[in-house]
């Protein structure tokens, strides 16, 4: 018996998006088919960032949907769900490029600073890095031991920064830095003399993403690189608030490639007297679950979406949605994994990929671990972090 269901949206969701926003979501799938999937996983064998994608990427005009007069946080969500489908670290550039930096210098930067910066961000002409995260100080960024010390012409900037997507061709470093123990944002250009930005290799997750460190020796810079209205850990915190939001929904379109995958694998593998491996009452026991999860994702992206429209959206509902897609994503590409059998760790399979990126994802923008404190705080009214 057939179903007219698809069984990557079995409640039919999409249905309910406006005709404008369900032709953003075609326009990256599209994109996503033709151009992304047929080369990933060769890239992700080399550890190597598939940097020929940016002017395909700059063509879709997502980061547009950010500046808009009224922008369309569902639109733009959407487009966060098929750029995942594709690859993690795809989606993470526009995370990194729209909802952290974009983001800060759009709502925290002067005039000039959005004269200067906005247009080339928008259009990829230049790439840019988020730099927050250091060795010594990943979930407690309150302890950063970055500093920026008054000069007569401006800052001079010392300090060691860890795990900036885009960094080794960025054109630019949104770095956060303690200035008289306060934490500001300040926008560096990565040709200064003293900024030595340094690519992390060796992963087994994210291996086709740019991840980099930055170590700053006596970075000078003029006072107007300071992000005036960035001088507090909530403008950072503001901005990761962003990018965790994409997060959220691009999960979704990871658990469902990793789903339609495995279901199209096993409707076509024969075992046990001639019958397909998904006529199995355990398996499909194990469909059941994964639609089941998958659907409430779907639903936590979509609620959150129309409540950050609204303006409405809060933090700890943001961090809800980070942790559940997350989680629920990564088990939904382990079962999807298992399921495949030997096939599944092959790289003709994007589930493998698909799982270790997932990885990444759910320990960046705030563990999981993290974003469960901060819904008990909204939930006790009792803060179990400082």
């Amino acid at each position: 018996m057939s179903s007219s269901l698809d069984p990557t949206d079995l409640f039919a969701l999409d249905a309910d998006f406006t005709e404008a926003q369900r032709a953003v979501a075609a326009r990256v799938r599209g994109f996503v088919d033709a151009e992304v999937l047929p080369c990933i996983a060769e890239f992700h064998d080399r550890e190597e960032s598939p940097r020929h994608l940016l002017p395909g990427l700059a063509k879709l005009g997502l980061l547009e949907l950010l500046l808009e007069a009224k922008p369309d946080p569902t639109a733009y969500g959407l487009a966060m769900r098929e750029l995942e489908r594709g690859s993690s670290t795809v989606r993470s550039i526009y995370s990194v490029q729209g909802g952290l930096v974009l983001h800060a210098v759009n709502s925290f930067g002067s005039d000039e600073h959005r004269t200067r910066w906005l247009q080339p961000l928008v259009k990829l002409e230049s790439l840019a890095c988020f730099c927050l995260t250091e060795p010594n100080f990943g979930s407690n960024p309150a302890g950063m031991e970055t500093r920026a010390e008054p000069t007569a012409d401006g800052y001079r900037v010392n300090g060691h920064k860890r795990w900036a997507t885009n960094g080794v061709v960025a054109d630019l470093a949104l770095v956060w830095a303690k200035l008289d123990d306060r934490v500001c944002g300040f926008l560096i250009e990565t040709d200064r003399p003293g900024m030595d930005m340094r690519p992390i290799k060796g992963k087994v997750s994210f291996r086709t993403s740019e991840s980099s460190e930055l170590l700053l020796h006596d970075v000078e810079i003029p006072k107007t690189a300071l992000l005036p209205g960035a001088r507090s850990l909530g403008a950072a915190m503001a901005c990761l608030n962003n990018a965790r939001y994409s997060i959220a929904w691009g999960v979704v379109g990871a658990a469902q490639a990793c789903i339609e995958e495995t279901i199209a694998y096993l409707a076509q593998r024969i075992q046990f007297d001639g019958k397909s491996i998904a006529s199995h009452q355990l398996v499909q026991y194990k469909l059941a679950w994964m639609a089941a999860e998958l659907t409430s994702m779907q639903l936590v992206a979509k609620r959150l979406g129309e409540l950050k429209a609204q303006g409405k959206e809060q933090p700890a509902q943001i961090s809800l949605a980070k942790m559940n897609n997350c989680r629920k994503a990564i088990e939904i590409a382990r079962t999807c994994r298992e399921l495949l059998g030997a096939h599944g760790v092959l790289t003709a399979s994007h589930v493998m990929r698909r799982m270790v990126d997932l990885e990444t994802v759910i320990t960046y923008e705030g563990t999981e671990h993290i974003h469960a404190l901060i819904v008990g705080s909204e939930l006790t009214g009792i803060k179990a972090f400082s």
